[in-house]
Formats: structure tokens, C-alpha cells, sequence
């Protein structure tokens, strides 16, 4: 028989943040604001495949 699967709280809200970060960048852009907004995008999404790879 399956065991449930138990609800991981970092993993909901790294990918929850990252969620964030990419409308957030895409509001940089959207002010010409590419440098930061790449640099932003980078760190912030890359947090969430940190965690999901550990």
C-alpha cells in the first residue's frame, strides 16, 4: 500500500518564491531594467532548483 506523500513546506515555498521572482523580473523588463532583472532571475529561480535537487 502507498504511503502519503507528506507535504514539504521548503520545497512549496522556494517554488512559490521563484513564482514571484519571475513576475517581478518581468516587470524590470518591462522598465528596461535588463541587467537586473537577469541577474534577479537567475538567483532567484535557481534557489528552487537547489532545494529540489537536494
Amino acid at each position: 500500500m502507498e504511503e502519503p506523500k507528506k507535504e514539504n513546506l521548503i520545497v512549496d515555498l522556494s517554488f512559490k518564491f521563484s513564482l514571484e521572482i519571475i513576475e517581478f523580473t518581468e516587470l524590470l523588463e518591462s522598465k528596461r531594467k535588463y541587467n537586473l532583472s537577469n541577474q534577479l532571475f537567475k538567483s532567484g529561480t535557481s534557489i528552487a532548483a537547489n532545494v529540489r535537487e537536494a
